[in-house]
């Protein structure tokens, strides 16, 4: 695999690989892929970070990718967008990754194999990385601190209509219980509470017909960001929570609260 940082400065690999990269198969698992943005201000011995952006089931990625550049810019960091497809063994399975585990793959590591090779191809920082996703993405995103809060140095989680609670007395992805026998590992929660959390959703996201249609007839999204947040809380989990008045499930329209609780990270 080239590293950017062996192409001369006048090879046109480097503007492939810099800014908007194409889509690389994800290593181990070519089903899933990603993309990347690289800041103009990167070089060989930069050592930028990475924050890594999920999307939700309509896997709008280039939309997604987009609307991180200008944070990019500004904080010399790279913007990871994992692309996890629908249809993978069941044509109809869309939901799969949001769960981490699905069809006999593990979402979760498939994520952290692509921030290997992101390491390795940019001299990227991915030891611990800022994480964030709206609806499906949010549910992604709050499932991968409880198995990795180890990796995570700032979480966003956006309007998630399915949420895993800290509770042993549940099994996943409802809580936590069978964590040990389904992944191979027990979620701790004073690990997870180490990691700051953003917890974010449109003032107009009530989102019930939509879980309704679903199968979950007993919550809205604003009532699932409450159950996820009680529950970080009762851990110890610093959470902040924020809600955008005047916006929808709108990835776009929760987007700002989500760079500005990066930025104070970041600037700390």
């Amino acid at each position: 695999m080239i590293r950017v940082a062996d192409l001369p400065a006048t090879h046109p690999g480097r503007r492939l690989l810099t800014k908007r990269s194409p889509f690389f198969a994800a290593p181990g698992e070519p089903r899933c892929s990603y993309c990347v943005y690289v800041p103009t201000s990167w070089t060989p011995d930069a050592e930028l970070p990475v924050l890594v952006a999920v999307h939700g089931t309509g896997r709008s990625v280039g939309e997604l990718r987009e609307g991180f550049i200008p944070f990019a810019e500004r904080h010399r960091l790279i913007v990871v967008v994992p692309l996890f497809p629908v249809g993978i063994d069941d044509p109809d399975d869309v939901d799969g990754y949001k769960h981490l585990d699905a069809h006999g793959i593990r979402f979760d590591l498939v994520l952290l194999d692509i921030l290997e090779q992101v390491r390795f191809r940019w001299n990227a920082r991915v030891g611990t990385v800022l994480l964030c996703g709206h609806s499906g993405g949010g549910q992604f995103a709050h499932r991968f601190l409880y198995l990795h809060p180890g990796r995570v140095a700032a979480v966003a989680v956006g309007a998630p209509g399915g949420v895993t609670l800290l509770d042993d007395s549940l099994a996943w992805p409802a809580g936590t219980g069978d964590t040990p026998r389904r992944f191979g590992s027990t979620v701790d929660p004073g690990a997870v509470a180490r990691v700051p959390v953003l917890l974010v959703i449109g003032g107009d996201d009530d989102g019930r017909a939509d879980l309704a249609a679903m199968g979950d007839h007993g919550h809205s999204r604003p009532e699932q960001l409450d159950r996820l947040s009680e529950s970080l809380s009762r851990h110890g989990t610093p959470v902040t929570k924020v809600v955008v008045p005047g916006v929808g499930h709108s990835a776009a329209g929760t987007r700002p609260p989500v760079t500005g609780f990066f930025a104070r990270f970041l600037s700390e």
